[in-house]
């Protein structure tokens, strides 16, 4: 049980600083529905869809674990890390339209808007009938313990950098690869040779990076 809490809370907060640095744009789509002869039958009678599960048909003591459980890990705040991503991003697109004097109250108003037809506690609200499914009263428990313990509070505090110092390490690994496999392609492929940076040389400041932004925790 307790190799199997530890596991779990490893792969728990891991999630969650990794949905906070995925933009919305990147997220996976649903896969396109297939139609069956079954389905298309008019004799059958499609069954009336399930609601859709929200925080209020959760448990009140397992839900009030829950939110404890995301707010011990950080995770409550994933709503707010979007939001202000998404700010970013649209203060960045519209920097190279509006000049500097505008731009200012132009980020006032988006901002204000975008959080009330988004209020970053609905994201909080969505997860709690998430965590209800994914996790049963006992496990939720164990994971609040595990993170209530020293233990637990130091991978709080330090998984997000181990994370991205790994994402940086796999990105300069995947990088040089590519480089190296595009330079022995050269010979057959010339106008490669234009394209890619000297060997001798670091690559230029500002060089696109495989990476996403990633809003500030």
């Amino acid at each position: 049980m307790r190799l199997r809490i530890l596991a779990i809370a490893a792969a728990l907060y891991i999630a969650g600083p990794a949905l906070a640095q995925t933009p919305a744009s990147n997220l996976p789509q649903a896969p396109a529905a297939h139609h069956s002869e079954a389905a298309s039958a008019p004799s059958q009678k499609p069954e009336s869809a399930a609601a859709p599960a929200t925080s209020a048909t959760v448990d009140p003591a397992k839900q009030a674990a829950i939110r404890h459980l995301m707010d011990i890990t950080n995770t409550s705040k994933l709503g707010d890390n979007m939001s202000e991503y998404i700010s970013n991003q649209v203060r960045s697109y519209m920097s190279r339209s509006l000049d500097a004097t505008t731009l200012p109250k132009f980020m006032d108003t988006f901002n204000q808007k975008f959080a009330q037809s988004a209020p970053s506690k609905n994201v909080t609200d969505a997860m709690v009938p998430i965590y209800d499914h994914a996790f049963s009263k006992e496990e939720i428990n164990g994971l609040v313990q595990f993170y209530e313990s020293p233990l637990g509070q130091h991978v709080v505090k330090v998984l997000p950098q181990v994370l991205q110092e790994s994402q940086d390490a796999a990105a300069k690994m995947d990088q040089d690869a590519a480089l190296s496999v595009l330079r022995g392609m050269s010979n057959d492929y010339p106008q490669l040779k234009q394209m890619l940076p000297d060997q001798n040389q670091p690559p230029a400041e500002g060089a696109p990076s495989p990476q996403q932004p990633a809003p500030q925790q």
